[in-house]
Protein backbone atom coordinates (compact mmCIF):
# COMPACT_ATOMS: atom_id res chain seq x y z
CA UNK A 1 0.00 0.00 0.00
CA UNK A 2 1.36 3.61 -0.69
CA UNK A 3 1.99 6.13 2.04
CA UNK A 4 -0.16 8.47 1.36
CA UNK A 5 -2.81 6.00 1.86
CA UNK A 6 -1.78 4.95 5.51
CA UNK A 7 -4.19 6.67 8.14
CA UNK A 8 -1.90 8.54 10.68
CA UNK A 9 -2.68 7.76 14.13
CA UNK A 10 -1.04 7.28 17.46
CA UNK A 11 -0.60 3.88 19.16
CA UNK A 12 -3.92 3.28 20.34
CA UNK A 13 -5.98 6.20 18.46
CA UNK A 14 -9.17 5.42 17.30
CA UNK A 15 -9.10 5.37 13.07
CA UNK A 16 -4.86 4.56 13.33
CA UNK A 17 -4.12 2.31 10.77
CA UNK A 18 -0.27 -0.17 10.41
CA UNK A 19 1.33 0.26 7.07
CA UNK A 20 -0.94 -3.09 5.92
CA UNK A 21 -4.54 -1.43 6.40
CA UNK A 22 -4.83 -3.74 9.95
CA UNK A 23 -6.46 -2.20 12.77
CA UNK A 24 -6.52 -1.78 15.97
CA UNK A 25 -2.88 -1.03 17.57
CA UNK A 26 -3.67 -2.37 20.90
CA UNK A 27 -4.33 -5.90 22.01
CA UNK A 28 -7.86 -6.44 21.87
CA UNK A 29 -8.51 -6.31 25.72
CA UNK A 30 -8.06 -2.76 25.40
CA UNK A 31 -4.32 -2.44 26.85
CA UNK A 32 -1.93 -0.77 25.02
CA UNK A 33 1.10 -2.17 22.43
CA UNK A 34 3.48 -1.27 25.27
CA UNK A 35 2.15 -3.23 27.74
CA UNK A 36 0.88 -6.74 26.77
CA UNK A 37 2.55 -10.12 28.44
CA UNK A 38 5.55 -11.34 27.32
CA UNK A 39 4.82 -14.74 25.48
CA UNK A 40 6.99 -17.32 23.53
CA UNK A 41 7.80 -15.73 19.97
CA UNK A 42 10.94 -15.66 17.13
CA UNK A 43 13.81 -13.20 17.40
CA UNK A 44 14.53 -11.98 14.31
CA UNK A 45 18.46 -11.20 13.14
CA UNK A 46 18.08 -7.72 14.15
CA UNK A 47 17.17 -8.68 17.59
CA UNK A 48 13.69 -7.90 17.79
CA UNK A 49 11.54 -10.55 19.59
CA UNK A 50 8.33 -11.35 17.94
CA UNK A 51 5.99 -11.96 21.15
CA UNK A 52 2.79 -13.72 21.00
CA UNK A 53 0.73 -11.22 23.36
CA UNK A 54 -2.84 -13.35 22.46
CA UNK A 55 -3.63 -16.86 20.58
CA UNK A 56 -7.17 -18.52 20.29
CA UNK A 57 -8.54 -21.28 17.69
CA UNK A 58 -11.26 -19.46 16.24
CA UNK A 59 -12.57 -22.12 13.44
CA UNK A 60 -11.94 -25.77 13.55
CA UNK A 61 -13.03 -27.74 10.05
CA UNK A 62 -12.83 -30.49 9.04
CA UNK A 63 -9.50 -30.63 7.78
CA UNK A 64 -8.07 -26.89 8.71
CA UNK A 65 -8.55 -24.48 12.05
CA UNK A 66 -8.23 -20.65 11.99
CA UNK A 67 -6.20 -19.04 14.78
CA UNK A 68 -6.31 -15.52 15.51
CA UNK A 69 -2.67 -14.60 17.28
CA UNK A 70 -1.98 -11.17 18.24
CA UNK A 71 2.12 -10.41 17.60
CA UNK A 72 4.60 -7.67 18.96
CA UNK A 73 6.15 -5.88 15.73
CA UNK A 74 9.25 -4.41 15.29
CA UNK A 75 7.77 -0.95 15.41
CA UNK A 76 6.38 -0.83 18.72
CA UNK A 77 3.04 -2.42 18.08
CA UNK A 78 0.67 -5.25 18.29
CA UNK A 79 -1.37 -6.68 15.52
CA UNK A 80 -3.67 -9.31 14.51
CA UNK A 81 -2.44 -11.88 12.31
CA UNK A 82 -4.93 -14.84 11.20
CA UNK A 83 -3.43 -18.37 10.25
CA UNK A 84 -4.36 -21.37 8.78
CA UNK A 85 -3.58 -24.56 10.24
CA UNK A 86 -3.10 -27.31 8.23
CA UNK A 87 -2.03 -30.74 8.72
CA UNK A 88 0.58 -31.08 5.92
CA UNK A 89 0.68 -32.98 3.18
CA UNK A 90 2.81 -34.97 0.74
CA UNK A 91 3.20 -35.49 -2.94
CA UNK A 92 4.64 -37.80 -5.63
CA UNK A 93 6.45 -37.06 -8.81
CA UNK A 94 5.97 -40.81 -10.20
CA UNK A 95 8.39 -40.87 -13.26
CA UNK A 96 8.93 -44.18 -15.13
CA UNK A 97 10.96 -45.54 -17.31
CA UNK A 98 10.43 -43.86 -20.59
CA UNK A 99 10.34 -40.88 -18.57
CA UNK A 100 7.04 -40.14 -18.00
CA UNK A 101 5.11 -37.91 -14.92
CA UNK A 102 2.19 -39.39 -13.45
CA UNK A 103 -0.40 -37.07 -13.47
CA UNK A 104 -4.12 -37.36 -11.99
CA UNK A 105 -7.29 -35.25 -12.52
CA UNK A 106 -8.93 -33.91 -9.95
CA UNK A 107 -12.00 -31.90 -9.17
CA UNK A 108 -11.03 -29.21 -6.50
CA UNK A 109 -14.12 -27.46 -4.85
CA UNK A 110 -12.51 -23.60 -4.56
CA UNK A 111 -11.85 -23.01 -8.04
CA UNK A 112 -15.04 -25.49 -9.09
CA UNK A 113 -12.95 -27.31 -11.74
CA UNK A 114 -10.80 -30.19 -12.18
CA UNK A 115 -6.78 -29.61 -11.92
CA UNK A 116 -3.76 -31.96 -13.32
CA UNK A 117 -2.35 -32.98 -10.39
CA UNK A 118 0.38 -34.94 -8.19
CA UNK A 119 -0.74 -37.99 -6.66
CA UNK A 120 -0.59 -36.37 -2.86
CA UNK A 121 -2.77 -36.46 0.31
CA UNK A 122 -2.95 -34.75 4.14
CA UNK A 123 -0.84 -36.33 6.73
CA UNK A 124 -4.10 -37.74 8.99
CA UNK A 125 -2.63 -41.11 9.85
CA UNK A 126 -0.77 -40.37 13.48
CA UNK A 127 2.55 -41.54 13.42
CA UNK A 128 2.76 -42.42 9.78
CA UNK A 129 6.10 -42.10 7.97
CA UNK A 130 6.16 -39.26 5.83
CA UNK A 131 7.30 -41.51 3.00
CA UNK A 132 4.90 -44.07 3.63
CA UNK A 133 2.48 -41.72 3.49
CA UNK A 134 3.37 -40.83 0.05
CA UNK A 135 3.44 -44.38 -0.91
CA UNK A 136 0.07 -44.92 0.14
CA UNK A 137 -0.72 -41.86 -1.85
CA UNK A 138 0.42 -43.49 -5.26
CA UNK A 139 -1.32 -46.32 -4.23
CA UNK A 140 -4.57 -45.15 -3.71
CA UNK A 141 -4.46 -42.67 -6.77
CA UNK A 142 -2.44 -44.28 -9.42
CA UNK A 143 -2.79 -47.52 -8.62
CA UNK A 144 1.18 -47.56 -8.47
CA UNK A 145 4.22 -48.53 -6.08
CA UNK A 146 7.78 -47.47 -6.30
CA UNK A 147 10.65 -49.37 -5.56
CA UNK A 148 12.83 -46.20 -5.52
CA UNK A 149 12.30 -42.90 -3.09
CA UNK A 150 14.40 -39.90 -3.15
CA UNK A 151 13.26 -36.38 -1.54
CA UNK A 152 12.63 -33.80 -4.58
CA UNK A 153 11.53 -30.76 -2.42
CA UNK A 154 9.72 -29.54 0.77
CA UNK A 155 7.63 -26.13 0.60
CA UNK A 156 5.60 -24.03 2.32
CA UNK A 157 2.85 -23.44 0.71
CA UNK A 158 1.82 -19.54 1.52
CA UNK A 159 3.66 -18.62 4.65
CA UNK A 160 2.04 -15.29 5.42
CA UNK A 161 -1.25 -16.81 5.80
CA UNK A 162 -0.86 -20.92 6.80
CA UNK A 163 1.19 -23.08 8.21
CA UNK A 164 0.12 -25.78 5.39
CA UNK A 165 3.43 -27.32 3.89
CA UNK A 166 4.55 -30.03 1.85
CA UNK A 167 7.25 -32.63 1.03
CA UNK A 168 7.67 -33.66 -2.40
CA UNK A 169 9.36 -36.92 -3.15
CA UNK A 170 10.40 -38.20 -6.37
CA UNK A 171 9.53 -42.41 -6.89
CA UNK A 172 11.25 -44.39 -9.36
CA UNK A 173 11.36 -47.96 -10.86
CA UNK A 174 7.58 -48.44 -10.60
CA UNK A 175 4.96 -51.06 -10.75
CA UNK A 176 1.35 -51.40 -12.01
CA UNK A 177 -1.04 -52.64 -8.97
CA UNK A 178 -3.17 -55.62 -9.80
CA UNK A 179 -6.97 -54.42 -10.33
CA UNK A 180 -8.12 -57.04 -8.01
CA UNK A 181 -6.26 -55.11 -5.38
CA UNK A 182 -6.59 -51.60 -6.08
CA UNK A 183 -7.58 -49.07 -3.73
CA UNK A 184 -11.67 -47.98 -4.77
CA UNK A 185 -11.82 -44.33 -4.51
CA UNK A 186 -14.58 -42.03 -2.68
CA UNK A 187 -16.03 -38.60 -3.27
CA UNK A 188 -13.54 -36.87 -5.82
CA UNK A 189 -11.33 -39.63 -6.56
CA UNK A 190 -14.12 -41.93 -7.32
CA UNK A 191 -14.04 -39.46 -10.48
CA UNK A 192 -10.45 -39.11 -10.91
CA UNK A 193 -8.17 -39.87 -14.02
CA UNK A 194 -4.37 -40.58 -14.23
CA UNK A 195 -1.97 -39.66 -17.22
CA UNK A 196 1.16 -40.72 -18.27
CA UNK A 197 3.17 -37.21 -19.34
CA UNK A 198 6.56 -36.84 -20.91
CA UNK A 199 8.17 -35.14 -18.36
CA UNK A 200 9.28 -32.52 -20.64
CA UNK A 201 5.61 -31.75 -22.02
CA UNK A 202 4.70 -31.39 -18.10
CA UNK A 203 7.34 -28.66 -18.00
CA UNK A 204 5.40 -26.75 -21.16
CA UNK A 205 2.07 -27.36 -19.55
CA UNK A 206 3.58 -25.44 -16.37
CA UNK A 207 5.08 -22.56 -18.49
CA UNK A 208 1.83 -22.13 -20.41
CA UNK A 209 -0.38 -22.42 -17.64
CA UNK A 210 -2.36 -25.64 -18.50
CA UNK A 211 -1.30 -27.06 -15.15
CA UNK A 212 -1.16 -25.17 -12.13
CA UNK A 213 -1.92 -26.56 -9.43
CA UNK A 214 1.23 -25.17 -7.06
CA UNK A 215 2.73 -28.27 -6.03
CA UNK A 216 2.79 -29.87 -9.55
CA UNK A 217 3.52 -26.49 -10.94
CA UNK A 218 7.19 -26.94 -8.12
CA UNK A 219 7.31 -30.82 -8.33
CA UNK A 220 7.64 -30.98 -12.29
CA UNK A 221 10.17 -28.01 -12.10
CA UNK A 222 12.06 -29.52 -9.60
CA UNK A 223 11.98 -33.13 -11.57
CA UNK A 224 12.90 -31.50 -14.47
CA UNK A 225 16.22 -29.64 -12.51
CA UNK A 226 17.08 -32.70 -10.45
CA UNK A 227 17.02 -34.86 -14.02
CA UNK A 228 19.52 -32.08 -15.85
CA UNK A 229 21.93 -32.50 -13.07
CA UNK A 230 22.02 -36.51 -12.89
CA UNK A 231 19.47 -36.66 -10.38
CA UNK A 232 22.80 -36.50 -7.86
CA UNK A 233 21.21 -33.12 -5.60
CA UNK A 234 18.59 -35.58 -4.01
CA UNK A 235 18.44 -36.25 -0.88
CA UNK A 236 17.11 -38.96 1.31
CA UNK A 237 13.74 -39.62 1.31
CA UNK A 238 14.14 -39.75 5.56
CA UNK A 239 15.70 -36.55 6.16
CA UNK A 240 14.29 -34.46 8.83
CA UNK A 241 11.25 -32.13 7.88
CA UNK A 242 12.02 -29.05 10.75
CA UNK A 243 8.70 -27.11 8.85
CA UNK A 244 5.90 -30.09 9.07
CA UNK A 245 3.12 -28.41 10.56
CA UNK A 246 2.43 -29.98 14.22
CA UNK A 247 -0.71 -32.43 13.92
CA UNK A 248 -4.16 -31.31 15.29
CA UNK A 249 -5.00 -31.54 18.82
Amino acid sequence: MAADNVTAGKVGETGAQEPDGTQPDTAPDGVPADETPVAAGYRSDTGHHYEVAESDVVFTGRIIRLRRDIVRMPDGVVSQRDVVMHPGAVGVVALDETGRVVMVNQYRHPVRRALWELPAGILDVPGEPLVTAAARELAEEAHLTAARWDLLVDVLASPGMTDEAYRVFLARDLAVIPPSQRHVGVHEEADMRTQRVDLDEAVTGVLSGSITNAMAVIGILAAATARAGGFASLRAADVPWPDRPAPAG
